[in-house]
């Protein structure tokens, strides 16, 4: 998380916002060299889908 770079989740476009203890809660994955956030919302409704390796598509 750069300060360059906003982080926006890749599933429904929340942006993370200042404070650092909720920046904690984000996820990231890194899918054929490129970096994906999710929020904590679309981390915990998607955690099996993630845990399965799932691709993104079939979620």
């Amino acid at each position: 998380m750069s300060a360059e770079e906003p982080v926006v989740c890749s599933r429904c476009g929340t942006r993370q916002g200042d404070d650092p203890a909720q920046a904690l809660t984000w996820s990231t994955q890194v899918e054929r060299g490129v970096r994906r956030w999710l929020c904590p919302e679309c981390a915990r409704t998607h955690v099996r889908d993630i845990e399965g390796k799932l691709p993104d598509e079939y979620w």
